[in-house]
Parts: structure tokens; sequence; C-alpha cells
């Protein structure tokens, strides 16, 4: 809010104040003159003609004095946004920061325990089962604090996560694909369902583990690939689908069906893109994300591959403020019989049917999972 604004709407203000003032002492004088002289018929026109005036000055007098405080109060919050700044960039540089640090104690540690490793016969190093599958990437700790600032706190998307809970009731061998920092697992294990997770990204199976829970570093894949049939008893892949080629996630979800016992569940939860604001969001402010999901599309595939219940599910519903507002009009404006409450009528049945079509369209979900069972 500029200054030249503020400054139109105090001297408006005033103006207003300045009217509101008058017309109540010319009330004020019509009252006195009115019961000094009697209630005569002039009198009372004189009386009410004051009184009409002094109600329009209110109106003219709230107004200015709403629109005032308004501005004040965004012109404060401009200010104090412009002042806070500096300190979420230094939030962000921290984070991102912590993150390296942990990812160079990791490699420290690493290459101490790569030294100290058993060689076999022939003198070639034995490597840990699976690492062939993912290479880490010296980036991979931009993208852990790239999900710290925008998806969420552990323990807002432990919370999000934990309403897949039911489905694996008494589950076990759960597999947590994209398992990223293990709210879920954290979860599951809380549970007492015995579960383990797989990432791509080192930093992220990192976090997993400092929180206690198994997890590996691997091509999802190729992990899925490397395990026996029908040994898993569940399978959830949270915020996973859209960074994968189209190719490679049927042939992950044929092999989540190979390696799933006979009615385990499957869940897999992603950014809803039927929902405009989740695509031109969350979706497009993520560079990793490769393709958009269709909830027709993701529950087609898993019954493609020989799941059956298959269902969609939504979540993160977009708040009602977010969304667009209809018109109400008052009761003897919808019933008035004259032209101008017909027209008024019919221009805020226009705006409450359009509000609908895009809120149907923009404001529905943020997210939604495609959940079904291995037949």
């Amino acid at each position: 809010m500029i200054a030249d604004e503020l400054g139109r709407l105090a001297r408006e203000r005033r103006d207003a104040d300045a009217r509101y003032n008058a017309a109540l002492t010319a009330l004020d004088r019509a009252i006195v003159d009115a019961q000094a002289r009697g209630l005569s018929h002039e009198e009372t026109a004189r009386l009410g003609t004051a009184l009409l005036d002094f109600l329009q000055q209110i109106t003219a007098f709230v107004e200015t004095k709403d629109r005032h405080l308004s501005a004040e109060s965004a012109s404060r919050l401009d200010t104090l946004a412009r002042a806070l700044e500096p300190i979420a960039e230094l939030r962000t540089q921290v984070g991102v920061l912590q993150r390296a640090v942990e990812m160079l104690k990791r490699r420290a540690t690493s290459a101490t325990n790569t030294a100290d490793a058993p060689s076999s016969a022939d003198g070639v190093r034995i490597e840990a089962p699976h690492a062939a599958h993912a290479s880490q990437s010296d980036d991979d700790y931009k993208y852990v604090g790239f999900e710290d600032e925008f998806r969420g706190s552990d323990r807002e998307i432990g919370a999000r996560l934990r309403a897949y809970l039911p489905l694996f009731d008494g589950a076990s061998d759960v597999l947590d694909v994209g398992c990223g920092r293990g709210e879920f697992l954290a979860a599951l294990k809380e549970a007492g369902v015995t579960a383990s997770g797989v990432d791509a990204n080192a930093g992220m199976v990192a976090a997993a583990c400092a929180r206690g829970v198994r997890a590996a570093h691997a091509d999802a894949l190729s992990y899925l690939d490397s395990l026996p049939g029908a040994s898993l008893g569940g399978l959830v892949a949270a915020q996973v689908v859209e960074h994968l080629e189209p190719r490679y996630l049927m042939r992950l979800i044929d092999a989540a069906a190979r390696a799933l016992r006979p009615g385990s569940p499957i869940v897999l939860e992603t950014i809803n893109p039927a929902c405009w604001l989740a695509f031109f969001s969350s979706y497009i402010r993520d560079l990793t994300h490769v393709r958009p999901v269709h909830p027709d599309t993701l529950q087609y595939l898993l019954r493609a591959s020989g799941f059956d219940r298959v269902a969609v599910r939504y979540s993160a519903p977009v708040p009602d403020h977010m969304k667009m507002q209809t018109i109400d009009l008052p009761a003897a404006v919808v019933a008035g019989a004259d032209p101008t409450a017909a027209a008024l009528s019919r221009v805020a049945h226009a705006v409450n049917a359009n509000a609908v079509i895009l809120n149907n369209l923009m404001f529905t979900h943020l997210d939604y999972a495609a959940i079904g069972y291995r037949m």
C-alpha cells in the first residue's frame, strides 16, 4: 500500500467524520427546536430530514473508517513481510546447511566403513545389498531441505499419513516405496507393523534411519524385482508416482503385484492434478516431478495390473476461505418484483453457478490416493 493511497483514504475518512459531526449537530438542533416549539407538521418534517441526513452520514462514516483501517493494516502487514524476508532466507539457508553437514558426516563414516569392509578371496570388496541400484547425488541434501520447507514438518506429514494406518492393521512386511524421511515407517512401527522403506535419495534414507526405522538406498523397481514373490504384506508409495516416467510406473505396479501376497493392500498417494490449485502450486513447484497422474489413470493402472476393490480416496481439502465465494442476497431483494431486484437476482444466480463450477475445477482436494488389494 503506497503512501499516496493511505493519504487519500485518510482524507476521505476526515471528510466523512466532518459530515457525520455536522449531521449529528443538525439532528440535535432539530430535536431541541421540536421540543421547544412542539411537534408541528413543519417541525416533524424538519426533524425527519435531519434524521435521514444523519443516517446517510453514518454509512459513509463507517465505510471510510473501515477502508482506512483496512488499508493501514495491509500497509503494516506489507512492512512486516518485508522485514521478515531475511529471516525466511536465513531459515532456508540454515536448513540446507544442516542437511549438507549431515551428508558430509555420512560420507566420512561411509569412507571409514568401506576401508574396513571385508573382501572376498580374490580381493574384491563386498558391497551392501541393493547399493548398486541407486546413485548418491551431491544434490541429494538439497532435495531433503526442499521437502523440509515445502512439503511440511515431520509431524504434519506423519499426521496426514496416519490416515492410512487402518489399511495395514494386522499386516506384516510392509514396504514404503519412496519412504522419504520415514514418517509413515515410524507410524507403522508405533502401530506394531513390521515394515521397511526404500528411497533413491541417500539423504532421505539417512533421515529415515536416524529416526530408528529400516530403510534402504536403492532404486524402487530394482528393489522390488529382487524380492521373492508374495513376500510383502502391503505397499505404500506417498507422493512418488508423479516423479516417475509412465513406463517405469507401469513396471513398478506390476512388480508390486508380483511381490505382494494375495489380499494385501497397496496405497499410491499423489498430488491431485484435477484440482487446479494443486497442479499450479504443489505440482509445478517441484523440479523433480516428471508427470502428473490423473485419479482415473492411476485407478485404471492398478486394475490393469491385477488389483481389485480399487478406489480413489481424496484428502487435503482446500480450505473454504480459499474458494470462490457465493452471493447471498437479502430475502426482500430475491422476492422483489421491480426490474432492479430481478436483475440483481439474475446476476447473483449466474455468479453463484459459476463459483460452483470453478470450485469443482480449481479448489477441491490437493491430494488423492488410489487404493487396491492384490487378488
